[in-house]
């Protein structure tokens, strides 16, 4: 049985790629700080699914901390880690790009550091989209990601370059991730999906930041969750796009969506684009394909009414929280 460290196994993608994981028979050690950038009882829900799980040990730890993480790969023999622990969200970037370097860059660098010392084989990295501002879609992973427009963005090219240089290095196996806006039941609460679904069904005004039109190649957690599995094959180091890979939806387009499913009418108040987000994202997949076998399998079209039956179901959790980001 393999072993895993899977650090932000509370967040969203962590969640789901830990269960993915223990379903298929590997022994995870999860970690998690349990911040509060967005409202921890979804984070709390998250693990609950997880703790009953006989082969999951979960430790609160922040990957910040060095010595802590320490005692972890004194303790396990892992096979690999991957880094899921981030802070994520452009907008919230701006306002506190610090915090976003010592997670991001620093929480990295320990990580990589400790898969050095102890001889840890395989290290994914869990990257961005957000990385392809100013490219000609759909996005490649040869394209050029040298300017990046968010502190956010700019902290997630660092960490990729980090775990460049340990392979370099070291010869440590990586894959770098670059995830296109994933959705779902239990996502984030700060993701345009998770708050349309809330204020429709709480008869609240949904907040555009633009008129509607900017799209994403949304692409749901079961499959981003599968596709970071994949991704511990040995590959030397590659970055590789785990998106959609159709075109991409409109915010609008959403709303519509959202209002057929719940019979609900929208009350949409638009604002001003924000300057740090992206108008589009398309992922070409063709690399995903060919090195990992990975290919979506969850419609758009049936990951909103997943996601909308999630939020239907759950609504005594998700009433509860707190969409103030």
């Amino acid at each position: 049985m393999e072993k895993l460290l899977i650090t932000g196994s509370a967040g969203f993608i962590g969640w789901k790629t830990s269960e993915k994981a223990l379903e298929k028979g590997f022994e995870v050690v999860g970690v998690d700080n349990m911040n509060d950038y967005y409202d921890v009882r979804l984070k709390e829900w998250r693990l609950n699914q997880l703790l009953p799980h006989k082969n999951f040990t979960f430790y609160k730890i922040d990957i910040e901390d060095k010595n802590a993480l320490e005692e972890l790969f004194k303790k396990h023999k892992f096979d690999a880690v991957i880094n899921l622990a981030a802070r994520a969200g452009v907008r919230y970037s701006i306002e506190n790009p610090y915090i976003y370097y010592t997670t991001n860059v620093m929480g990295t660098l320990n990580l990589l550091e400790l898969c050095k010392d102890y001889k840890v084989p395989k290290f994914v990295l869990a990257s961005t989209s957000s990385l392809y501002a100013g490219q000609p879609m759909p996005f490649r992973e040869d394209m050029p990601v040298n300017e990046p427009i968010s502190p956010y963005a700019a902290s997630k090219k660092a960490a990729e370059v980090l775990s460049y240089t340990y392979h370099y290095l070291y010869g440590i196996d990586v894959t770098v991730l670059r995830y296109f806006t994933v959705y779902g039941p239990a996502g984030r609460p700060d993701m345009s999906i998770f708050r349309f679904i809330k204020w429709i069904l709480e008869n609240k005004p949904v907040q555009i930041y633009g008129d509607g039109t900017q799209s994403r190649d949304f692409t749901y957690v079961d499959d981003i969750a599968e596709g970071t599995l994949k991704a511990l094959k040995p590959l030397g180091y590659e970055i590789i796009n785990l998106g959609g890979g159709r075109n991409p939806v409109s915010l609008n387009e959403i709303i519509s969506m959202i209002e057929d499913y719940t019979g609900k009418k929208a009350k949409v108040v638009y604002g001003e684009f924000q300057k740090v987000d992206l108008k589009s994202s398309w992922a070409d997949i063709e690399k995903a394909k060919s090195k990992l076998r990975w290919t979506p399998k969850v419609k758009f079209s049936q990951g909103i009414i997943s996601t909308l039956k999630w939020s239907i179901s759950e609504f005594d959790t998700v009433s509860k929280l707190n969409d103030e980001i």
